[in-house]
Parts: C-alpha cells; sequence; structure tokens
C-alpha cells in the first residue's frame, strides 16, 4: 500500500468551503485509483517549544490545520493518479479557488511500514 499524506492550514472561517472543495477533489481522485481518502479538521492545536503542524505550516491565528491522507495500491497507481487529477478539467476549475495556499502545504509520500488495527 501507498499513501500520500497532507498537512495543510485553512482559514478556520472557511470549514464548510474547505470541506466541500476537498470532496470534490478526492472523488476526482477516487475515479484515478484512490482506493481511500481522509480529512481531519485540527483541534486544540499546541504551537509546541520546538516544532508542531501549526509551526510546520506558518499557521495564522485565524487559520485550522487539516491533516490528509490518500491510499493508493501502489506507488505507481499513486503517481498515475496525480498526473490524471491535474489534467481533469474539473481540477482546474476547484484550484482557482484561493482556500489553500500551496506554497505552505506539507506533501510527502510514504510506503506502509505497519497498520495495526
Amino acid at each position: 500500500m501507498h499513501i500520500d499524506g497532507f498537512v495543510i492550514p485553512v482559514k478556520a472561517s472557511r470549514k464548510d468551503e474547505y470541506a466541500s472543495s476537498a470532496k470534490r477533489i478526492l472523488d476526482i481522485y477516487r475515479k484515478h485509483g484512490a482506493t481511500r481518502c481522509v480529512e481531519c479538521w485540527g483541534e486544540g492545536m499546541d504551537q509546541g517549544d520546538i516544532t508542531s503542524f501549526p509551526r510546520a505550516v506558518r499557521a495564522a491565528e485565524d487559520e485550522a490545520i487539516v491533516f490528509s491522507w490518500m491510499e493508493f495500491p501502489d506507488k505507481a497507481t499513486a503517481e498515475a493518479a496525480h498526473k490524471a487529477v491535474w489534467e481533469d478539467p474539473a481540477m482546474a476549475e476547484i484550484m482557482s479557488d484561493d482556500l489553500v495556499d500551496g506554497k505552505r502545504m506539507i506533501m510527502g509520500s510514504f510506503d506502509l511500514l505497519l497498520d495495526v488495527q
């Protein structure tokens, strides 16, 4: 299994807009091979002494932190999905909004190490 993870600063006042936009994006990813997509809205985030999610994305006082991930069967499927999603005309419409500052978003790709359920 391959996982792409994200940490995203979002204006707290735009939570509903973000959820709607994220749902549309995740539906496109599902169409192109994602097997699971999860969006989590941060609650009670501490700034931390050295680092934290808010510090890592330089979150402003009025921003919340979104922690999200998408699961794919393998890395090749994830890479193909990313390419297809960015070529999908629906994505251009969604991304024309200013909900997310992509310069402060953290993204990473991971191979599953453990999954204890």
